[in-house]
């Protein structure tokens, strides 16, 4: 909210709540600098990633052999349910993978779990201490996941140069799928092209269903009186924890499925 009590029209109400809190809005960077940073997506992601690693650390200090309580059952089942999915997908040896999917899975999950957070609730205790904008999900913010997609683009690149060497690696861009030197430079457009597209799709795929399932429910909080509004957001909330869920596993078994091409040794 951009003060308490002042009114907005359904047009710059949505518009509020589509703007993050970021430095250029702050005067601490020039309007629309790329070098903006937004405070609140960094915030939001940075505090639902501790959290995670609070609750399972806790869990692993107070593991038992005996009859393990729910959050323990629970922690259990989403390792177990994440452990099997590395197994039956990924096929070489790297002690990384199955962490680095687990984190993934659960971050991710944390951070689309907060687009179930009512529209204004963060936002209208933010504008009391006078901050005016604040957006809780990090996850339809494009910067923070196309940051996630490049780290895993990052990790791809540096295990196919470990597994397969940089010589392998040039000749997998270069003579695949057409194994003949006349074909170099349609292989290597093919195969840069399908290179840079997983991260591109990997990352906007998150941020373009987070993005829109936000946009619904603020447009349900701008377009009906604050009296019914549960009349719209609550069948879409029941039906977005869904989507919340499968974002979080798609993006982790792509991650999976990508680390497993990278380690692949195709000669």
């Amino acid at each position: 909210m951009a003060a308490p009590g002042e009114a907005l029209t359904p047009s710059s109400y949505i518009t509020h709540h589509l703007t993050n809190l970021s430095t250029d809005k702050l005067g601490l960077a020039s309007e629309g600098s790329f070098w903006a940073v937004h405070i609140d997506s960094l915030f939001f992601s940075v505090l639902t990633g501790l959290a995670f690693l609070w609750v399972f650390r806790s869990v692993a200090k107070k593991a038992s052999s005996g009859v393990p309580g729910k959050l323990q059952c629970f922690v259990e089942m989403v390792v177990e349910f994440v452990d099997t999915n590395v197994k039956d997908t990924f096929h070489g040896r790297n002690p990384l993978v199955a962490p680095l999917a687990l984190t993934i899975f659960c971050w991710v999950l944390l951070m689309n779990i907060m687009d179930l957070v009512p529209i204004d609730f963060i936002p209208y205790a933010a504008a009391s201490v006078g901050i005016p904008y604040m957006k809780v999900v990090p996850s339809a913010d494009v910067n923070i996941t196309m940051a996630m997609a490049l780290g895993v683009f990052a990790l791809m690149i540096y295990y196919s140069i470990k597994v397969k060497g940089l010589s392998g690696f040039a000749k997998e861009l270069a003579l695949h799928p057409f194994n003949h030197p006349v074909m170099i430079p349609f292989n290597l457009l093919l195969e840069v092209v399908s290179l840079l597209a997983k991260p591109i799709s990997l990352g906007m795929r998150l941020f373009g269903n987070m993005f829109a399932g936000e946009v619904v429910f603020i447009l349900i909080a701008a377009l009906m009186p604050w009296w019914a509004q549960w009349l719209g957001s609550v069948p879409w909330a029941i039906f977005h924890i869904l989507v919340i869920t499968i974002q979080a596993f798609v993006f982790m078994m792509l991650t999976i499925v990508y680390l497993s091409q990278a380690h692949e040794d195709n000669h």
